[in-house]
């Protein structure tokens, strides 16, 4: 615990001037991240007897290790600046609203030449119209099941687009009459491009002029005994009007707006927003923060706008926000609005009328979010700290083990050796900071030595660069050289980063190191620990057999009760680690089969082997050709026909495949279309699942 006057800086040294500010802990991580219209006032609110400080703030500053700031010209520009750096080093004691969804838009791709509609989340798309968010992603797939029959507009995927096109034939929503079938040519990219711009518009709201245009047809057809036609209208109106109630009108005269209401105690804080889109709620979403350091409920709506509207531009910011008190000074945040959006955008409190009574409806959801969380957390914070108490006891540990590690080591018969680091928070999983690594230290299988390589690679680089900076460098160099394989494409992959605090690195130090295994793997990773010369963290292993703790230099385990919240705890992060390298290793292995001969010829890429698989059809009549045939393929020269016909050469030929029900070798004649990278068929070479087993 760090005495905040010994980073005080001087009297004078902090400029009267707009600012953002950042504490940092002892290692260099960014834990705070604030603004202010005057940094010298400001920061002094935060040097003064602890006593009088907020506890969470007190935590803070006690936890921090320094201070710095950085001086901007206006409050818009802070505004900004915090946003940014909030979403860049994720401070662990700033209001943070856990938002774990992304909410489903209905999204019409005008960009296409085809329009089509679709479920989406996440980034929004530049030529894309969005409606929503909505709460479920089937409230989207309802609504658009009734408007279909009016507007049938596309819905399919490029892949059944191109097929249905392919074929000429359309899919079922052709037949019966709920897509138009641009695919073969049914209606004009014109005329479907019309359709969908009557389908946004009836989305966005205006709907009367629509429903008296149909029922004005629907008249005149009656009127001229086109009966069934007339019968047609009918139907369509009943189902624009039944999409219309799934919407109930709230306000009036097209009214778009979000509301924003805030539900609070000493501790937490819910935020409800509710969408209103042309007179309509469209959506509604909620968070819960804490409030780790005392804030008014002007600044967890500002901290709500951020996280709102942050990578939000155009029409995706309303014109109008209600709230339920203004930020202090308001000024700022709604010229940062106005940015955003591109023109005026109104930030004020409801007085009156129909807006005053849906932000009372607002803020009752918030008020019983608040509860419902409340009543969770209680239960769970209750038995995550029982667990973490628990082990501490077993262990014979100083404190309770906030930041836990956890390895496994996997593999299927020696080969495709991996290991996996989970981290477990306060009881919780932070996934942000899983690691896979490869072992290449050796080859074959040896758990007790892959683990020893894997603690030391991961605590030799902590002190590495402890050594040099007091907290991780340039770590994106593990995505190449073998000692901490982050593969693309994967959700935990994040790049380490430099020294200037960002989060989710690889990483700090943990209280407490859990293996899977017994007594050779704990030996091997308390080795491992001591040889780096590392002796305030503690090491023990969960072996699978008894679900027995065991802890270095003892003969006998320790023995948790079955009923133990510590042992369950125990048996979640060994479980997690189990699956996270076993995920891992199947990946490997995955890949590794799907590879044939033509991964061999150096500098052939993806594109140049689809092109030789689709020209010939099979890796056997490409084998079976000459290097005048192969250079026949575009992109294909004469040194890079002879280089794959020697690879091809010296690759084994897979062994036939055999019908075992009639013994028949089956040719391989037709175009494989399961190919992996070189054309091999994905199954060639499996091995027999029974004769190993992954560990």
């Amino acid at each position: 615990m760090a005495d905040p006057s010994s980073y005080r800086p001087r009297p004078g040294e902090i400029p009267d001037s707009p600012g953002v500010y950042r504490f940092r802990d002892e290692h260099r991580r960014v834990i705070y991240v604030g603004k202010a219209k005057s940094l010298r006032q400001r920061l002094a609110n935060y040097f003064q007897d602890l006593a009088n400080l907020h506890p969470r703030t007190r935590t803070m500053v006690t936890t921090a290790a320094s201070v710095e700031w950085t001086v901007v010209s206006t409050e818009v520009e802070a505004l900004q600046l915090e946003y940014s750096w909030i979403k860049e080093y994720d401070p662990r004691f700033n209001v943070k609203y856990r938002d774990d969804k992304s909410y489903p838009y209905l999204a019409v791709t005008m960009n296409e030449e085809f329009p089509r509609v679709q479920v989406m989340r996440g980034h929004k798309k530049k030529g894309v119209r969005y409606f929503g968010p909505y709460g479920h992603a089937w409230a989207i797939r309802d609504t658009v099941d009734l408007l279909l029959r009016v507007f049938p507009v596309r819905t399919c995927s490029a892949g059944v687009f191109k097929n249905a096109a392919r074929t000429g034939r359309p899919c079922l929503l052709g037949y019966i009459g709920k897509c138009s079938a641009p695919c073969v040519g049914r209606i004009t990219p014109e005329d479907h491009g019309d359709l969908a711009e009557d389908f946004c518009d009836f989305m966005a709201g205006r709907t009367g002029t629509y429903l008296r245009r149909l029922e004005k047809q629907m008249m005149e057809a009656a009127e001229e005994m086109e009966y069934e036609r007339a019968a047609r209208l009918r139907d369509d109106i009943e189902a624009l009007k039944k999409a219309m109630e799934k919407n109930a009108v709230v306000l009036a005269d097209a009214t778009d707006a979000d509301l924003i209401a805030v539900a609070e105690d000493e501790l937490e804080a819910a935020v409800q927003i509710f969408h209103v889109r042309g007179g309509r709620v469209r959506g509604q979403r909620g968070w819960v923060t804490d409030k780790v350091e005392e804030v008014t409920t002007g600044a967890l709506v500002e901290h709500a706008l951020q996280q709102l509207y942050g990578e939000e531009t155009g029409d995706a910011v309303p014109k109008e926000v209600l709230v339920p008190a203004l930020p202090e000074p308001v000024e700022p945040v709604q010229e940062w609005l106005t940015g955003r959006r591109g023109s005026n955008v109104s930030l004020r409190i409801p007085q009156r009328g129909d807006k005053k009574a849906l932000m009372e409806t607002v803020e009752r959801n918030a008020q019983q979010a608040l509860a419902l969380h409340k009543t969770k957390r209680a239960s769970d914070l209750t038995t995550r700290s029982r667990a973490l108490e628990e082990i501490a006891e077993a262990l014979d540990l100083d404190s309770a083990p906030l930041r836990i590690e956890c390895y496994d080591i996997s593999h299927l018969q020696g080969d495709d050796v991996v290991a996996s680091m989970v981290v477990f928070e306060d009881g919780l999983q932070r996934k942000s900071e899983y690691r896979r690594f490869q072992i290449k230290g050796f080859a074959g299988q040896d758990d007790v030595r892959s683990m020893h390589e894997v603690i030391t690679r991961r605590f030799r680089r902590y002190l590495a660069e402890k050594e040099k900076t007091g907290e991780w460098a340039d770590g994106e160099e593990t995505l190449t050289d073998g000692e901490n394989t982050l593969t693309d494409g994967d959700p935990f992959a994040v790049s380490l980063k430099d020294d200037e605090g960002r989060p989710k690195k690889f990483a700090y130090p943990p209280q407490l190191v859990v293996v899977d295994g017994g007594q050779p793997q704990v030996a091997a990773a308390r080795r491992a620990l001591d040889e780096l010369g590392i002796d305030d963290i503690a090491v023990c292993g969960l072996a699978k057999r008894l679900e027995e703790v065991w802890v270095p230099g003892e003969d006998d385990p320790v023995v948790l009760p079955r009923t133990s919240e510590g042992l369950y705890l125990l048996q979640r992060v060994r479980d997690e680690a189990h699956r996270f390298a076993i995920t891992y290793q199947r990946t490997k292995r995955a890949k590794r089969f799907r590879a044939g001969p033509l991964d061999e010829v150096p500098g052939l890429g993806e594109t140049r082997k689809q092109a030789l698989i689709k020209h010939f059809g099979s890796v056997k009549k490409l084998r079976s050709a000459t290097i005048e045939q192969i250079q026949e393929v575009p992109g294909i020269g004469r040194k890079t026909a002879e280089t794959i016909a020697a690879a091809l050469a010296r690759a084994v030929p897979a062994a036939p495949a055999v019908n075992t029900a009639t013994g028949e070798i089956i040719e391989d004649e037709e175009p494989d279309t399961t190919a992996g990278s070189s054309g091999e068929p994905v199954t060639a070479g499996l091995p027999d699942e029974r004769r190993g087993q992954e560990t």
